[in-house]
């Protein structure tokens, strides 16, 4: 079986199968989101990437900062530590436990090691130097979030995975038994020592089938992670929807939220936040701090590597809002307000006003488009 066959993964069948046919979100024998998503044109789209994009790619490998596993030899005193490792990559160490969520260690975002989006650096933490976790946490089942060799390399490490419905036959196939995996339904819960950890509602897709074939046939999730003194926010990959709001009213408020703000455009604006709207869902989840993720690794989009981050720092300016921007690598204390000193290149980018994205379906009347926003 070749590399790419073995790294699609697997179809839910079964039990399985049932208890996600059984999903408020499962209809017409698929998932689906509470809020329709418009699908960027197929022709319009390939047009674009055709034409490609520039500075979408860094000069050099960006800077990171190298860690080893006695690093976290010491729980962290406030309680509280947030490591970014790339992309959606993160370990939070919170209230005494550690979880990793979507753990993506391999070359390039792919289901082949020859082909498809490859890092702008290197893996900050050996994955061989990992500390001891309690659980791996996946948003959903993309190769970006998803990563079929860093799986196999902490099954026997890891005691514990939670997914979304349906993502636990990939798992299964990979070699992690049905009772080392705890698969939920949005507002589904389970518990991890002192945590509640709970799946929150996303407006997104998945499949990992080069042609297509299992679109959403697996669930997507951000997820709420609540300690006896501390909470965090994931929001997985989403793009902007009312949903924001009842998880902030039922689950924060979050001491730090972690929010995709990068690979967006206009075409695919209901996949993705973008900046602004990473704001926007930021003050609706009820979060302290907003740490940034999904950029600055893999060239997923057409816009430059870059202008994720100079456009949330513009439009937190404009909110109020805190923010913390680490290097890949970097530990953030999210209770202790630390200043943003830019870590990348200056490099051009496009403004909010130039390349509005804006989700479908939002109200303004309801605050769910930012101000200031086209659409």
């Amino acid at each position: 079986m070749t590399n790419g066959e073995d790294a699609v993964g697997d179809r839910a069948t079964g039990a399985r199968l049932e208890a996600m046919k059984a999903s408020p979100q499962w209809k017409d024998g698929r998932f689906r989101n509470r809020l329709d998503r418009h699908d960027a044109p197929l022709l319009k789209s390939l047009a674009q990437w055709a034409r490609g994009g520039e500075h979408t790619v860094p000069d050099e490998p960006p800077p990171i900062e190298a860690r080893r596993r006695g690093d976290w030899s010491t729980p962290p005193p406030a309680g509280l530590h947030i490591t970014w490792l790339g992309h959606s990559t993160t370990l939070v160490e919170i209230d005494g436990h550690r979880l990793l969520l979507d753990p993506v260690w391999s070359q390039r975002a792919s289901p082949f090691s020859w082909a498809g989006p490859k890092r702008f650096h290197p893996p900050p933490l050996p994955l061989a130097e990992l500390p001891p976790v309690d659980a791996v946490v996946i948003s959903h089942d993309h190769y970006d979030h998803l990563d079929h060799e860093t799986i196999v390399a902490l099954r026997d490490r890891v005691p514990l995975f939670v997914v979304p419905l349906g993502v636990g036959a990939h798992l299964e196939r990979w070699g992690i038994s049905a009772a080392r995996i705890v698969e939920l339904d949005w507002w589904g819960e389970t518990t991890i020592g002192a945590l509640t950890v709970t799946a929150t509602p996303a407006r997104h897709f998945s499949g990992r089938s080069i042609v297509m074939r299992d679109r959403d046939a697996t669930l997507w999730a951000g997820w709420a992670i609540r300690g006896p003194e501390h909470r965090v926010y994931y929001s997985g990959d989403t793009a902007m929807f009312p949903d924001f709001s009842e998880i902030g009213s039922r689950l924060g408020p979050f001491d730090a939220s972690l929010i995709e703000v990068g690979a967006y455009d206009a075409l695919w604006a209901d996949v993705h936040l973008g900046p602004e709207q990473a704001i926007e869902a930021h003050r609706l989840v009820r979060g302290g701090v907003l740490i940034p993720v999904h950029w600055g690794t893999f060239d997923l989009a057409l816009h430059p590597w870059t202008e994720p981050v100079e456009r949330l720092l513009v439009a937190a300016s404009r909110a109020g809002t805190r923010v913390a921007i680490p290097r890949p690598g970097q530990t953030v204390a999210p209770t202790t307000p630390t200043p943003v000193v830019p870590w990348w290149p200056a490099v051009p980018w496009r403004t909010a006003e130039e390349a509005p994205v804006v989700s479908t379906g939002l109200e303004r009347s309801r605050g769910l488009v930012p101000a200031g926003s086209a659409g």
